[in-house]
């Protein structure tokens, strides 16, 4: 066998000559349609030019602020909402979840103060609290653990 008996399984497409006369199939216009922008040299319309009529991006705002990409977004929990517990009970994101005090159990949970007062002593298991949080839960006999916040975690 010789190098030229050799053939590809999908051979290759010979590219479209245009210009060649009439009788290649090409010829006259070239393929180009007859007269207007795209027949001419050069005459293209640039991306994203949608005939005249205002483009997609320019009707997007220009300087409006900006996403920070590491926002963490919390579900907040007050202390006073977290009454309903037992006494010495272990307060953690299922316990939350369970008593529909957060709507969602893969999202961080932090705790604040804001709303009501704690009468009972617990130990809480959230991933943030505000220092007013942790004294009111401390002043009760009771324990705030701390968990850590993944990437993953944030996002959602």
């Amino acid at each position: 066998m010789s190098l030229t008996e050799l053939s590809s399984k999908n051979g290759r497409k010979a590219s479209k000559r245009v210009g060649r006369g009439n009788g290649s199939g090409h010829g006259t216009f070239s393929c180009r349609g007859m007269k207007g922008q795209s027949a001419r040299s050069g005459g293209r319309r640039r991306p994203g030019f949608e005939g005249g009529q205002t483009p997609y991006m320019m009707k997007m705002p220009k300087l409006k602020g900006f996403k920070n990409p590491n926002h963490v977004d919390y579900q907040a929990v007050n202390i006073g909402q977290l009454n309903d517990f037992e006494d010495n009970a272990k307060v953690d994101i299922e316990a939350l979840y369970g008593k529909n005090l957060i709507s969602k159990k893969n999202k961080p949970v932090k705790l604040l103060a804001g709303k009501g007062a704690l009468t009972k002593s617990l130990t809480v298991v959230v991933h943030k609290a505000s220092e007013a949080a942790i004294a009111a839960v401390e002043a009760q006999k009771g324990k705030v653990e701390l968990l850590t916040v993944s990437k993953k975690e944030s996002a959602k």
